[in-house]
C-alpha cells in the first residue's frame, strides 16, 4: 500500500485500469490494485470485477468497507444481503456497457444470418461454384423478438430499427411500450425471426428458453443470448438446432462461467464468445469510470447513481 497519507483506501478486486479510475476517485484516495490482507483491513471501498466473489468471508476481512462497486449489473457473486446488513452500498454500472452488448447482438445476428462461417469455408476450399447451396438471409424486413426490455433491450431495439426490422418485446417484470409489447413469451417466439435474451437471471427466468418454448419458435429462427447463461436450457437448444427449428445460436454467456463443454458448442451453426460483448475497450473504460464515480459518491456522502440494494440509505450510512 502507498505510504502517502490519504483519507480513504479503495481496493481493486480483479484487474482494474488505475489510470482510468484514479482521476475519478480523486487525490484523497489511495487506490490499491493488488491488495494485501492489510489493505483489505483498512479499505473503505472496492471496485470489483464480475468474476470476483464478495462473500461474508471477504466482508469480515474488510471491516471498514462502505461501498462495493461492481463493473456491470450482475451481482450473482456478491452477497448483497450481507453487504446491506452491514450498511455497505453495492453500486452497479448499468449504462456503461449497454451499447457494446447491443452491438454484440447484431454482430452475432449478422454472422448467423449472412452465414459467414460456411461462406468463408467455401471460398477458402475453392468451392465458389457451390455458393448457391448456402442460403443467405436478411435482417431487413425480419422480426426481432427482445426478451427483457431494459437498457440493453431498448438499445437493441433502436439498432433493429436502423436495420429495417420490426421489433417485438416481452418483459416478465416491466411491460414494454404497447407498440412493441407481446403479453405472452410463446407469442413472441412464434413471431420472431431473431430472438434475443436480456432478462435478469432469477428463479422465475431460469431456463426461460426451454423445450416447451422452443417448440413454438418460428422455424429457422436465430437465438442469441447476451444476457445470462441460465436463461436457456442448452440441451433443449441443441435439440432445436438439430431438428431445424433453430437455424443458428449465438452465445456470449454461459452457466456456469467459465463455460463447461457442452455438445452444443460443436454445432456448425453456433457462434460462441467468452462473455466479452460488453467488454469492448470503450465500454470497459466507461464501466471503470462509473464504478469509480459510485465509490467516490458514497465516500463523499452522496447517493450513487445505481445500487443493487435499493434499501441502502446513504444518509443513514454516513450518519
Amino acid at each position: 500500500m502507498s505510504e502517502h497519507v490519504t483519507e480513504h483506501v479503495v481496493v481493486a478486486l480483479g484487474p482494474v485500469d488505475i489510470d482510468t479510475v484514479r482521476p475519478v476517485l480523486g487525490e484523497r484516495v489511495t487506490f490499491v490494485t493488488d491488495p494485501t490482507p492489510d489493505d483489505l483491513a483498512v479499505a473503505e471501498g472496492a471496485i470489483v470485477r464480475a468474476d470476483r466473489r464478495v462473500d461474508e468471508d471477504l466482508l469480515r476481512r474488510a471491516p471498514r468497507l462502505r461501498v462495493i462497486a461492481r463493473t456491470g449489473v450482475g451481482v450473482d457473486l456478491v452477497d448483497v444481503a450481507a453487504a446491506s446488513a452491514r450498511g455497505i452500498a453495492v453500486v452497479i454500472t448499468p449504462g456503461s456497457g449497454s451499447r457494446a452488448v447491443a452491438e454484440g447482438v447484431f454482430a452475432m445476428a449478422l454472422h448467423l444470418t449472412k452465414r459467414l462461417k460456411p461462406l468463408t469455408a467455401l471460398v477458402r476450399d475453392g468451392q465458389w461454384a457451390e455458393r448457391d447451396a448456402v442460403p443467405v438471409g436478411d435482417l431487413d424486413g425480419a422480426t426481432l423478438g427482445i426478451v427483457g426490455y431494459g437498457r440493453i433491450g431498448r438499445r437493441v431495439g433502436e439498432l433493429a430499427a436502423a436495420f429495417g426490422m420490426r421489433t417485438l418485446a416481452y418483459d416478465p417484470f416491466s411491460p414494454p411500450p404497447s407498440e412493441f409489447a407481446c403479453a405472452d413469451l410463446g407469442e413472441l417466439a412464434e413471431s420472431s425471426d431473431v430472438l434475443t435474451l436480456h432478462a435478469p437471471l432469477v428463479d422465475e427466468t431460469r431456463h426461460l428458453v426451454n423445450e416447451r418454448l422452443l417448440s413454438r419458435v418460428r422455424p429457422g429462427a436465430i437465438l442469441i443470448n447476451c444476457g445470462r447463461g441460465g436463461l436457456l436450457d442448452p440441451d433443449a437448444t441443441l435439440a432445436a438446432l438439430e431438428a431445424g427449428r433453430l437455424s443458428g445460436v449465438g452465445l456470449d454467456v454461459f452457466d456456469p462461467e467459465p463455460a463447461l463443454y457442452h455438445p452444443l458448442f460443436d454445432h456448425p451453426d453456433v457462434v460462441l464468445t467468452p462473455h466479452l460483448m460488453g467488454m469492448t475497450r470503450r465500454a470497459m473504460a466507461l464501466t471503470f469510470v462509473d464504478a469509480a464515480r459510485g465509490v467516490a459518491d458514497v465516500l463523499a456522502g452522496r447517493p450513487p447513481a445505481a445500487v443493487a440494494n435499493p434499501d441502502w440509505n446513504h444518509r443513514k450510512a454516513t450518519a
